[in-house]
């Protein structure tokens, strides 16, 4: 028996603007979108590189924010042209906290939620 990473779920209380956020600042892409009564599903990936998606759940009568917490919950996206794209990001006026001498930066999304810029080549101490 064996498991893989498969998708990773964020509440999100704006779909369009979560969506809009993904492709714009990290070049994912809609590969699919399902919707109930109740809930709508995006499913959005880098089609190019990895089967891991990101879904982005909405929930249609939901008014108030998601509390996000202090936990340590985030994304991790590894980039070819770090340079680049931390120059795009502090363009966008997204970049949280950045440690660039080792290859690291954060933006937050609309909702919150934290995601990890990293130079490809970083290992995770590997």
């Amino acid at each position: 028996m064996f498991y893989k990473f498969d998708h990773t779920n964020l509440h999100v209380s704006n779909l369009e603007r979560s969506v809009k956020f993904y492709e714009e600042v990290i070049g994912l892409v809609e590969i699919t979108r399902l919707e109930t009564p109740s809930f709508v599903f995006v499913y959005l990936g880098d089609v190019y590189r990895s089967e891991h998606v990101l879904e982005l759940q909405w929930v249609k009568k939901r008014k108030e924010p998601y509390e996000i917490g202090d936990s340590d919950f985030h994304l991790a996206f590894a980039t070819d042209n770090f340079k680049a794209s931390f120059e795009k990001h502090k363009a966008m006026g997204c970049v949280f906290e950045k440690y660039t001498e080792h290859g690291i930066y954060w933006i937050k999304d609309p909702d919150g939620y934290l995601i990890e810029i990293l130079a490809e080549t970083w290992e995770m101490g590997r």
